[in-house]
């Protein structure tokens, strides 16, 4: 059997495959969240903070540095609060020191 390779773009991928599709709407959920609770995040943190993995009910957080997590610590229960007004059922938020 002769198999021909081809690139095909992301988009058609995901659409093509349940799996894809779903780790997509997930990278895409993460991020909205990201950014619906930016303007809570004090202004020098934001660029140590990127949207990490949703897990049921758990959201992650990737942060760059041991400081920025304790200073984030302390704003996880506005961040949750947040969220749920926004419609989003997150039960908790993980971070994660990037290393």
């Amino acid at each position: 059997m002769n198999r021909r390779h081809y690139a095909i773009p992301l988009q058609q991928a995901s659409q093509e495959s349940p799996t894809l599709a779903r780790l997509t709407a997930l990278t895409r959920d993460s991020s909205a969240r990201l950014k619906a609770i930016e303007g809570l995040i004090p202004p020098l943190l934001r660029p140590a903070v990127q949207a990490g993995p949703i897990e049921g009910g758990s959201w992650c957080l990737l942060v760059k540095s041991n400081a920025a997590a304790a200073k984030l610590r302390q704003l996880l229960p506005a961040f949750l609060a947040h969220l749920r007004t926004k419609g989003w059922e997150v039960d908790s938020i993980r971070l994660k020191i990037q290393s």
